[in-house]
């Protein structure tokens, strides 16, 4: 990577090293608040220091002789005026004991057993104790909290690592949002890609590297738009150009006197006709989509059957009378006549169901006919594949386009097209559609 590419902060080596150096900044910025906010001042003589100055003094105390006590108790006193330090009258000693609720181990550790600790009976505050030294005598002191070191874990330092992670994680967080975003927002676009033009661009934004690859994509799809229409233009004037011949050896076909090879000629016309037809209609397909309205499926699905059983076939519609759905209502009849044309054809008898739910509709067009294997199921939905013998019964027949353009279709919904056995024999194929189409466009 180039020197200029790093300080580049259009780039993602850019900004990657662009946030090293500002979460750098900002923990040496936070630490060092944190160090003025917090910092221990230094230490004051004249404050207490707790046990260590009572057990001094009563050291100094039982060291010194009885003479010297009351001028160095009066010293003590102004020196440390919360020990509060009082001679008791003579008397019998009374038993060792600690007075309830003060912890005076770390003031039995500093005395050695010939000086003895005892509770005062007349001490309200119970913070006052007495204090048998050596020679007998007894003092009475204020007992004052052992001011010992706090853990490391408990201090300012540990407030401060928490701090200094909060922060860089949050940091950390936002930053790889900034940075994946357009990244996301490049993955969603691509995915959302559509050649039929109604599809936004791919947005142009974030780093140089992502909007290159964005205007290389923009460009790329164009080129592809462009290659389709020419491709279908093409198509379309072979198609038009093709129906002229056709119509042509079709009028000649009837000045032939022979009814059977008449018949066969007329036959075969017909067939390329219809071939022809299906292929520039399967090219075509998704180029213009209609919009989405709201239809009624059940109508739909029932009118599907009333053409095929006008013409002889015998196919019935199992379902409810009426169903709601967001559809293309033209291509949803074209996917649904083109599924129940390929079974009327290997089959005697074709169902035609649907069931709905609050979320999807589903849609059956179950036949009796000799079924496709398991091995091919995938297969079949690919376009110009036709089925193995047991349904391929006449190779003549098409092109193998009809599931294909029924998936398109299906798709284009935002749903799911599947084929599934039936028992004994035959095939189901399920359409799964969404009933509501929140998040699509009327025409994509």
């Amino acid at each position: 990577m180039k020197l200029a590419d790093v300080l580049n902060l259009r780039t993602i080596g850019g900004q990657i090293t662009a946030l090293v150096i500002a979460s750098i900044v900002a923990i040496h910025a936070i630490l060092t608040c944190l160090f003025l906010l917090t910092r221990p001042e230094q230490p004051d003589p004249s404050v207490d220091r707790g046990h260590a100055q009572f057990a001094a003094s009563v050291l100094l105390l039982g060291a010194a002789s009885a003479a010297d006590r009351p001028r160095l108790m009066a010293d003590l006193g102004r020196a440390f005026p919360k020990l509060d330090i009082q001679p008791l009258p003579a008397g019998p000693v009374p038993e060792a004991s600690d007075p309830e609720g003060l912890d005076l181990r770390s003031l039995h550790r500093r005395l050695d057993s010939s000086y003895r600790i005892f509770s005062l009976v007349n001490d309200q505050s119970r913070h006052k104790v007495g204090i048998a030294l050596p020679d007998g005598a007894m003092i009475s002191a204020r007992i004052l909290p052992d001011q010992r070191m706090r853990p490391l874990w408990i201090g300012s330092w540990t407030v401060t690592l928490l701090f200094v992670i909060v922060s860089v994680s949050l940091l950390s967080l936002w930053a790889a949002r900034a940075l994946t975003a357009p990244l996301s927002a490049f993955a969603k676009a691509a995915e959302n890609f559509s050649v039929n033009g109604a599809a936004a661009s791919l947005p142009e934004r974030g780093p140089e590297e992502i909007r290159s690859v964005a205007r290389a994509l923009n460009r790329m799809r164009e080129r592809i738009g462009a290659l389709i229409d020419d491709r279908t233009k093409m198509l379309a004037a072979i198609s038009h150009d093709l129906r002229t011949p056709i119509t042509r050896m079709r009028l000649r076909a009837e000045f032939i006197d022979d009814e059977i090879h008449r018949h066969r000629m007329m036959s075969d016309l017909d067939q390329m006709r219809s071939m022809l037809e299906s292929v520039l209609s399967f090219l075509r397909n998704d180029r213009k989509l209609e919009a989405m309205t709201l239809a009624d499926i059940a109508s739909t699905l029932q009118l599907v059957v009333d053409q095929f059983a006008d013409i002889g076939h015998k196919v019935t519609y199992e379902g409810p009378e009426h169903a709601m759905a967001t559809v293309r209502p033209d291509d949803l009849t074209r996917s649904i006549t083109n599924l129940v044309d390929n079974s009327v054809r290997y089959s005697s008898h074709v169902t035609l169901r649907l069931a709905t739910s609050a979320d999807c509709a589903t849609i059956e067009v179950e036949d009796d006919g000799p079924g496709i294997s398991d091995a091919r199921k995938e297969v079949m939905l690919e376009p110009f594949v036709r089925g193995d013998d047991a349904r391929n019964m006449d190779e003549t027949a098409g092109f193998g386009l009809g599931l294909s353009i029924a998936r398109a279709i299906v798709l284009a919904h935002g749903g799911k097209l599947s084929l599934h056995d039936r028992q004994p024999h035959g095939l189901i194929v399920r359409i799964e559609l969404p009933v509501r189409q929140p998040n699509r466009q009327a025409a994509e």
